[in-house]
């Protein structure tokens, strides 16, 4: 499949007809700082990103804040432009977290922003804004995690936090010998397949929830397989798995530090202290570590101290990807936004 050259790959278009991988990487090497957006149906509820699995949702009363996403104050133009205007190379947007929410024009689920009333493919209009003002987008997607699926990971195979702790029992789930894991790839893979095809300046895939594969057997979860096929379908794509499943990943991305080999190495994954890889750390501008999406109940962290981090990351020669939780109508944190213009005057193009 052809493609034009992606805007932020113009100054690499010698190299792109070569190896389009290859110059998408020297890019990378480059692009020392991101945009990170946490945004989708959790949003809404404004108390953490992983509030189904926190408060314990059922799947179809957590449903029904589709019929209540309107998105109407996400601007993709204007977060790319500030994006740019603050000196940041690249976004990454949560195109599926894990509450299984899609973000753009997905066949594979209703469950996605186009049928509800927001009536919109966000994913699209961010990688056309991008692609407008010569900015990587990184798409997102919740790998190891998914709690609406039926053959998604279960808590009896796959650790404690795969799924949320009902009882009585989700009714929509595959329990036992009726559970599918194959089924769940599969459609996994078909999703990410229409993301590669439908948004292809896109910079790369980056795959979240490496506690589940790495809780058990990781190979059933056909890692390598995934990366092949993006790769075969996707002449420049990147792909990271947080920490690294396989060690084959593009890139490495760790939260909020670096993990080395004296680590527990469920919690290291494949990164040591001696690696040849890019590295990635994403931090949050929100005071609680864990908290991703917008939280009513979280402080933001002052410019000094993400200087420290961003400062830290460079000692590492890492770069640093920035997140901000967008609020439930999809406009940027105020807190956030000033923020990132005052880091800008540190941060240097």
């Amino acid at each position: 499949m052809e493609y034009t050259i992606p805007s932020y790959l113009k100054s690499y278009e010698n190299l792109y007809k070569k190896n389009p991988r290859q110059a998408n990487l020297e890019w990378f090497k480059n692009a020392n700082y991101g945009l990170f957006i946490h945004y989708g149906l959790f949003s809404l509820l404004n108390r953490h990103e992983w509030v189904q699995l926190r408060e314990k949702i059922y799947v179809k009363d957590y449903a029904k804040l589709k019929e209540q996403f309107t998105a109407e104050n996400f601007d993709a133009e204007y977060i790319v432009k500030m994006a740019k205007d603050c000196n940041m190379k690249y976004i990454n947007i949560t195109t599926r977290h894990h509450d299984s929410f899609c973000l753009w024009d997905t066949k594979e689920t209703d469950f996605n922003s186009l049928n509800s009333p927001a009536k919109r493919d966000l994913v699209k209009e961010l990688a056309e804004a991008c692609e407008k003002y010569g900015l990587g987008l990184f798409l997102y997607y919740s790998h190891g995690r998914d709690w609406k699926h039926p053959h998604a990971p279960n808590n009896d195979k796959w650790g404690g936090s795969a799924r949320p702790i009902y009882d009585p029992a989700e009714p929509t789930y595959a329990y036992g010998k009726e559970h599918d894991l194959n089924i769940y790839l599969d459609f996994m893979k078909d999703q990410i397949s229409e993301l590669l095809t439908n948004y292809p300046t896109i910079a790369g895939i980056w795959l979240d929830g490496i506690a589940t594969p790495l809780s058990g057997d990781d190979t059933k979860f056909k890692c390598q397989d995934l990366y092949d096929h993006i790769h075969t379908i996707h002449p420049h794509a990147l792909v990271s798995y947080k920490q690294g499943v396989t060690g084959t990943e593009d890139f490495f991305a760790p939260e909020h530090t670096i993990p080395t080999n004296a680590d527990d190495a469920k919690k290291a994954g494949k990164i040591y202290s001696k690696h040849d890889k890019i590295i990635e750390i994403c931090t949050t501008t929100l005071k609680n570590p864990g908290s991703w999406g917008c939280n009513k109940d979280s402080e933001h962290k002052t410019v000094d101290e993400i200087l420290e981090q961003w400062n830290k990351a460079k000692e590492k020669n890492a770069h640093l990807l920035l997140n901000t939780g967008p609020l439930p109508d999809g406009s940027l944190h105020p807190a956030d936004e000033k923020i990132f213009h005052q880091l800008a005057k540190y941060i240097k193009s």
